[in-house]
């Protein structure tokens, strides 16, 4: 047996419809009017879940929509998002706390939390499940719920047994009259139970686990296993469960004694908002990314500033110069009497010499602090920053995009390509003597000048993207060229003599070399 501890079992036999219905007030109409939740496959829509009206008017989970218009033309549909309903039962599991130390997903539409030496202080078992009633029924939740010192009991009993049941022993006697679904099998294996007389769980206890064995015995996973199922209601074996932990963003604030109204006194407490933000963020190892500053005026009204940076930071001077700018429109009426500064995007920011970044923070010579102070001013999308972007062609090789997105991913194989300092806006056509069709250039004309060539290397060989461009594209040579007077530039031939795709190749300049 599984000794004194208890499991709460919450299922949500319409949490799909009832989270649809929470979506708008105007989906409240459909209460009283057939509605599925339909879901797009290879062979049509195929309903995800239905309201008490769609139900009764037979439409199931799991049956094609084509079906059920059969019986039911005026039915309605909407679609389903099961993204969306596992976001929410982890936020509801999380929640769910409230009445134990832990909780657990019970996908698809179901809530496991251990109530061990819990519900003496609501009243007793009985009044904590009025209590997970009532704080449901506010919410518009339908559910059903139980107690059992097993998590599969629980189950079993929250879904097949009577309302708000609770078990403390003796399981095997209470679930005897309970359906073999109880046992959360596989349909299937439900559909071979059911062919051999086994309908209820007490029917399965009756009989010899040898011979179970000896037609479930490959069966290793415990959805296809009956016996692992009973082992794991009784108690026999454990059931490892996987608890809901939500994680808790760094979020610091200040009750003051006395309403501010001037703004140096605000942003005084702005900094020291800043400072302890910094401590947090430092001792989880963590930068902040996204800041919301939020001030409580005496009369009740909240405003809220919100801030985004190009690079995780816990410097509290750079958080306060940000928040300079978005603090000129506050209005703080009679007074503000809180502030609460919370990081609601935050990336892991290891521990770094923090001189070499002050130094350049004070000489202005920190990208992230220029890209932030930029972004705050002119906007979000004012500004750009070149991003690596995966492709041989070297004008193709980068992107503009804001600095707040995050940078996509990048080839690795292309890294090892070395690319010159500068590379020009648009390759320009230039003059090239050389010796033989493929050989070296000698000589070339760039910008009304003439250069004399003392050194090569390459060619490096690009073959021009077909996914991209049309056939007749030639491929390009590159060469890393140096002139008489020690300048280097990175130049390219673009087509072979007889590709049959032009005339003579052509020579580009792409690059100036250090």
């Amino acid at each position: 047996m599984a000794g004194s501890r208890r499991i709460l079992s919450i299922w949500l036999p319409a949490m799909a419809i009832d989270r649809w219905r929470q979506g708008s007030p105007d989906r409240r109409e459909f209460d009283d009017r057939p509605l599925v939740l339909i879901a797009e496959t290879a062979h049509g829509p195929r309903i995800e879940a239905a309201n008490r009206a769609g139900k009764t008017a037979g439409a199931r989970a799991g049956m094609m929509l084509a079906d059920v218009r059969t019986l039911c033309p005026e039915i309605a549909t909407a679609p389903s998002d099961p993204a969306g309903d596992l976001a929410f039962l982890e936020k509801l599991a999380a929640w769910a706390r409230r009445w134990g130390p832990w909780s657990a997903m019970d996908a698809p539409d179901g809530v496991l939390v251990d109530v061990t030496a819990v519900p003496h202080l609501f009243g007793g078992e009985g009044a904590l499940l009025d209590d997970v009633s009532a704080a449901f029924d506010q919410r518009h939740l339908a559910l059903r719920a139980a107690i059992a010192p097993t998590a599969g009991a629980a189950w079993a009993l929250a879904h097949y047994g009577p309302p708000a049941a609770i078990v403390d022993a003796d399981i095997e006697r209470a679930l005897s009259d309970l359906p073999v679904a109880a046992l959360r099998l596989d349909s299937d294996v439900l559909t071979v139970l059911r062919r051999l007389g086994l309908k209820r769980i007490g029917d399965i206890t009756m009989i010899g686990r040898d011979a179970l064995h000896r037609r479930f015995r490959n069966r290793k996973s415990p959805a296809a296993n009956p016996l692992i199922r009973l082992d794991q209601l009784l108690g026999r074996v454990p059931e490892p469960l996987l608890p809901v932990i939500p994680q808790q963003m760094p979020l610091v604030q200040r009750r003051l004694m006395e309403p501010i109204r001037h703004r140096a006194l605000l942003d005084q407490v702005v900094g020291d908002l800043a400072v302890d933000m910094a401590r947090e963020l430092e001792g989880k190892g963590l930068g902040a990314r996204r800041l919301e500053l939020g001030l409580w005026r005496v009369d009740g009204e909240v405003a809220v500033r919100q801030l985004e940076m190009a690079a995780a930071s816990r410097d509290p001077a750079h958080i306060c110069r940000l928040f300079a700018t978005r603090l000129d429109d506050i209005d703080a009426g009679f007074g503000i009497e809180m502030l609460r500064l919370r990081a609601s995007w935050a990336e892991p920011l290891a521990l770094e010499q923090g001189d070499i970044e002050a130094g350049a923070e004070i000489h202005g010579t920190s990208l992230a602090a220029c890209i932030d102070r930029l972004t705050v001013r002119l906007g979000p999308k004012a500004v750009s920053r070149p991003v690596p972007f995966a492709s041989h062609i070297p004008e193709r090789a980068q992107r503009w995009q804001p600095p707040l997105e995050a940078e996509p991913l990048v080839q690795g194989s292309l890294e090892f390509h070395a690319r010159p300092l500068k590379m020009l806006d648009a390759p320009e056509h230039i003059a090239v003597l050389y010796a033989t069709p493929d050989g070296y250039p000698q000589r070339f004309r760039w910008r009304g000048h003439v250069h004399e060539v003392a050194r090569v290397e390459g060619p490096e060989r690009i073959a021009p993207e077909w996914w991209r461009e049309r056939g007749s594209a030639r491929l390009r040579d590159y060469y890393r060229i140096e002139d008489e007077c020690g300048r280097r530039y990175w130049i390219y031939r673009q087509g072979i003599v007889g590709d049959g795709r032009g005339g003579a190749p052509d020579w580009y300049m792409q690059g100036l070399c250090a």
